[in-house]
């Protein structure tokens, strides 16, 4: 009887879950531009306008109940997939594929997979890894150069009323003649079946479309080199900010800082899934209008930002770094590059006496009367996006997990690294690199 109902809800849920991809209308971005086709993820409590934080977004999904009226006994089992975990760039990391996931799939497209609570407690590890896999299959992914037009009717002759990125998430409707209809955020239409990867070849890849990520909910969370109390620590990482995770374990995760991989308990942390979801042509026409205005915002305030004294002597003032020939950006880099050798200190904000991170970020962009959040999770949903490093421009921010430094040219950026080796200038690929993010 459990291996019945086992094979009944795959079934069930297999037919109701499907990311999806499409039309391939994809634009190459020049190398000096900010994208706007690949807008970038954001957070919990700094969402991008294309990303979802399947946190936020939760829902009940009532099970269907099957009830067996003809057992000699009254027994039941109603197990149930754990959708307590929720979820939020785009770098696949080979992090564990988890119940939880799924439903972050499920909650970030509008799809709803039933019958989810019956799952019997008798299921064995391998049968649960082979359900998993069906419902893989029956996912239909993105994946082209930057985006495909989704469309009022199944037809290139339809109105196109949004975009759908390289490996977006979506929910399957139905097929016509070599369309998908689909569901993706606040989208519905129709997108070229032709420029999707579905069945067996949609099974390893729709473990890498979501980042997996963990949020600190405490003040100071304590990194470790070992999944244990005992454990060295290594590293240290403020409250909200964000940490890319690499494997889960039974009470810890594994995740990626600065000073290297470590290990933090769970009990501390927020464990979410970042996915990108459908643009609608709406919501593209408002966020560019955003980012426009805040890059003229940004622009004003640093030609009328009185000069602002960097604590000594000994170094220049942002002014003097802005020429008629030359970007802010630049002088934004260059102003930055005078505090190579200073110490890093956590907590701090002081380019002379000591910064962290973003720390550093922030205060070298307020020279050029910038305000940022001294976050480096909140860096990553500043300012527009950029497609990509090799898009990146002098000045930019750069953002890693757990990290945020500036892009200063030729593959460089310039950071607070770490308490061992203070302000320095590093290869702006020696990380994986979430997001890069443009203020001027």
């Amino acid at each position: 009887m459990i291996k019945a109902k086992m094979q009944l809800v795959a079934l069930s849920v297999t037919a109701a879950l499907t990311f999806f991809g499409s039309d391939i209308n994809a634009f190459a971005a020049s190398n000096n531009k900010v994208s706007d086709v690949m807008p970038q993820a954001g957070f919990t409590y700094a969402l991008g306008d294309n990303q979802v934080s399947l946190s936020s977004l939760q829902q009940s999904v009532e099970a269907e109940k099957t009830q067996t009226e003809n057992s000699s006994t009254s027994s039941t089992s109603s197990d149930k997939v754990d959708l307590s975990d929720a979820v939020t760039d785009i770098t696949p990391l080979a992090s564990t594929v988890r119940d939880s996931v799924l439903s972050d799939i499920q909650n970030a497209t509008g799809a709803v997979i039933k019958n989810t609570k019956n799952v019997a407690a008798e299921a064995t590890a391998e049968s649960s890894e082979d359900s998993e896999e069906e419902l893989f299959k029956s996912l239909v992914i993105a994946k082209v150069t930057n985006y495909v037009n989704v469309r009022d009717i199944p037809s290139e002759e339809g109105e196109i009323v949004g975009k759908l990125y390289d490996k977006s998430v979506g929910t399957y409707i139905e097929e016509q003649d070599g369309w998908y209809k689909i569901q993706s955020g606040s989208v519905e239409g129709f997108v070229k079946a032709e420029f999707c990867v579905t069945g067996e070849d949609a099974v390893e890849l729709a473990k890498e479309v979501g980042t997996r990520i963990a949020t600190v909910t405490t003040t100071t969370l304590k990194v470790r080199n070992g999944a244990g109390l005992d454990a060295e620590v290594i590293g240290l990482v403020p409250i909200e900010d964000e940490l890319v995770v690499e494997e889960e374990l039974d009470g810890w995760v594994k995740v990626s800082i600065e000073e290297g991989d470590g290990y933090v308990s769970t009990d501390y942390v927020t464990l979410s899934t970042e996915f990108v979801k459908a643009e609608s042509k709406a919501e593209e026409e408002a966020r560019l209008a955003k980012e426009a205005a805040a890059r003229a915002a940004a622009n004003k305030a640093a030609k009328s930002s009185t000069s602002k004294e960097s604590g000594s002597s000994n170094y220049s003032s942002a002014s003097s770094f802005t020429t008629a020939t030359s970007s802010i950006g630049s002088a934004v880099a260059q102003f930055a590059l005078q505090f190579v050798g200073n110490p890093y200190v956590y907590g701090g904000t002081s380019l002379t006496n000591g910064a962290d991170c973003s720390g550093f970020v922030m205060s070298v962009y307020n020279n050029f009367g910038v305000s940022l959040p001294h976050s480096s999770g909140g860096d990553r949903s500043v300012g527009a996006a950029v497609d990509g490093l090799a898009n990146a421009q002098p000045g930019d921010i750069v953002c890693y997990s757990g990290h945020v430094a500036i892009y200063i040219g030729n593959g460089q950026i310039v950071h607070a690294s770490t308490a061992k080796t203070g302000i320095k200038v590093s290869n702006a690929d020696y990380r994986t690199v979430l997001a890069v993010r443009r203020i001027f």
